[in-house]
């Protein structure tokens, strides 16, 4: 196995985009999604990044990359088609110990991105290490197909359940069992047929009067 698997938080962190075309715009955006705060280097950038810029999401800074953009970065994009730039990129990454992910050669940078499935907190990532990208689009979509919408409410209230029996000095040895009973006795299919009375009688039935989803989802 050449690559490690490992899911980032990017929360605070400062990612660096060099590149302000579509691809980089796309990176941009989901380092965003991940609360990254980023910043976009480019001459030009799409509409979506000028927008953002002009909201104070991201900042950009118009015109060409240099060196001294690296510093105190956590890790950097590099979405240019220049071979040279990115070269001087890799090596500026490297030299500062900074990620460097290439956008047209993935082989070159120090990690790849996996293809994803989100559903809220659900986040399913497939990789074929970079051999075939083909196989895990394919495998993605049919990962869509399997994972609906739903599995976003449900770890919502999957995890508003846990917090509070945590707050209630619930033993955690023993959410085990209660998610396991949750999970067996059909609280997905409520969640994704939205009958709220059905989801309140099972919690109620498995963690007691008290619990029911709108409370809990309001914590």
């Amino acid at each position: 196995m050449r690559y490690y698997p490992i899911y980032l938080d990017m929360r605070g962190r400062n990612a660096l985009v060099v590149g302000g075309g579509a691809v980089g715009s796309r990176k941009a955006q989901t380092l965003l999604r991940a609360g990254a705060r980023v910043t976009v280097v480019s001459p030009q950038v799409t509409a979506a990044i000028r927008s953002l810029a002009g909201t104070g999401e991201l900042t950009w800074h118009e015109r060409p990359y240099r060196a001294s953009d690296m510093e105190a970065m956590f890790l950097v994009f590099s979405a240019t088609d220049d071979p040279d730039l990115n070269h001087r990129i890799e090596a500026d990454a490297t030299r500062q110990h900074v990620l460097c992910n290439f956008a047209d050669a993935p082989d070159r940078g120090h990690f790849i991105l996996p293809s994803i499935v989100a559903r809220g907190d659900l986040i399913v990532s497939i990789s074929t290490s970079g051999k075939s990208p083909a196989v895990a689009r394919r495998l993605r979509q049919e990962l869509e197909a399997y994972f609906g919408e739903e599995y976003g409410p449900f770890l919502q209230l999957m995890g508003a359940i846990r917090e509070q029996l945590l707050a209630r000095a619930h033993a955690p040895e023993d959410h085990r069992k209660v998610f396991d009973r949750l999970i067996d006795e059909g609280l997905l299919a409520l969640v994704k047929a939205g009958d709220r009375e059905g989801v309140d009688t099972l919690l109620q039935s498995v963690l007691g009067d008290d619990f029911d989803a709108e409370h809990l989802m309001v914590r």
